[in-house]
C-alpha cells in the first residue's frame, strides 16, 4: 500500500484514478492544480506523485521542477505528449517515469510498483561501495558523485544510476532487459526510456552514439561501458585491487 498524490484537473479522470487506486488498497489524495500540489507535498508525506502535465495554472513541466525543489518523492508524469524531445525534457527535469495517455490503471500500478521498489531500495542501509574507476571516469556510489578527467559530472539521479551500474561491469555487454530490471526496477518497458538516458549521458561524457568513447551500444544485444583506447587510466572495478 502506498500514499499517492494524484494531480489531475480532469474531474472524470481524477475520480476514476482515485476509485481504482483506492480499490488497490492505496491511500489517495488528489488536487487539480500545480499550486495545490505544491502545498500538498509541503504538508503531507507521499510515496509517489502522479502528475498530469495539462494543468490550468502552470505547465506540468514547470510544476515538476518546483516539486523537485522541495521533495525527492518519486514522480510519474502522465502526458499526452509522446515526442522524444518532450520526454527527454521531462526526464531531465526530474521525472522518475512517464506514462502516455490514455493508460490503464494496471499499467500505472506496475509503474508505481517499480518506482517504489527503487525508492525503498535506495533508502535502505547498505555497505559502503568502493569507488569505481574506468579510464578517466570515476564513480563514487556512496557519495553518488561522478567525475570525468577530474571534472564533476552534473547527472540526474537516473543518469547516475545507469552510469554506476554499467561502470561496475566494465567491458561487459549488459542486455537492455537487465538494465530495465536493475536500474529502472521494471520487468518490462520501452527501449526509448533507456535510449533517452543513454543519449543524455553520452552528451555529459562528451561523446555521441556515432563517436562513442565510453558507452557502446551493440544493436539488438545491449550496452557496455569500457575505457576509450586513448584513456591513460586503468580500470578499477569493485573488489579489484588497484596497482601499487
Amino acid at each position: 500500500m502506498a500514499s499517492v498524490l494524484v494531480v489531475e484537473d480532469d474531474q472524470f479522470v481524477r475520480s476514476a484514478l482515485i476509485r481504482q487506486l483506492t480499490d488497490a488498497s492505496h491511500t489517495v489524495r488528489s488536487v487539480g492544480t500545480a499550486l495545490e500540489a505544491l502545498r500538498e507535498v509541503a504538508h503531507f508525506r507521499f510515496d509517489v506523485v502522479v502528475l498530469d502535465l495539462g494543468l490550468p495554472d502552470l505547465d506540468g513541466s514547470e510544476a515538476l521542477k518546483m516539486l523537485r525543489g522541495i521533495t525527492d518523492v518519486p514522480v510519474i508524469v502522465a502526458t499526452a505528449r509522446d515526442d522524444e524531445t518532450e520526454i527527454v525534457r521531462l526526464l531531465n527535469a526530474g521525472a522518475d517515469d512517464y506514462l502516455t495517455k490514455p493508460f490503464s490503471v494496471e499499467h500505472l500500478s506496475a509503474r508505481m510498483a517499480a518506482v517504489l521498489r527503487r525508492a525503498r531500495a535506495s533508502g535502505g542501509e547498505a555497505a559502503p561501495s568502493p569507488v569505481i574507476r574506468v579510464g578517466g571516469l570515476t564513480v563514487d556510489p556512496l557519495r553518488r558523485q561522478a567525475e570525468l578527467d577530474g571534472v564533476r559530472l552534473d547527472l540526474t539521479r537516473r543518469e547516475f544510476d545507469l552510469l554506476a551500474f554499467l561502470a561496475g561491469r566494465p567491458g561487459v555487454v549488459v542486455p537492455r532487459r537487465e538494465l530495465l530490471a536493475e536500474v529502472w526496477q521494471q520487468s518490462y518497458g520501452d527501449d526509448q526510456t533507456i535510449d533517452v538516458h543513454l543519449s543524455w549521458l553520452r552528451r555529459k561524457l562528451g561523446e555521441t552514439a556515432a563517436r562513442p568513447r565510453y558507452l557502446h551500444t551493440l544493436r539488438g544485444v545491449g550496452v557496455k561501458l569500457e575505457p576509450p583506447a586513448d584513456a591513460a587510466g586503468p580500470v578499477h572495478a569493485p573488489g579489484a585491487e588497484p596497482p601499487r
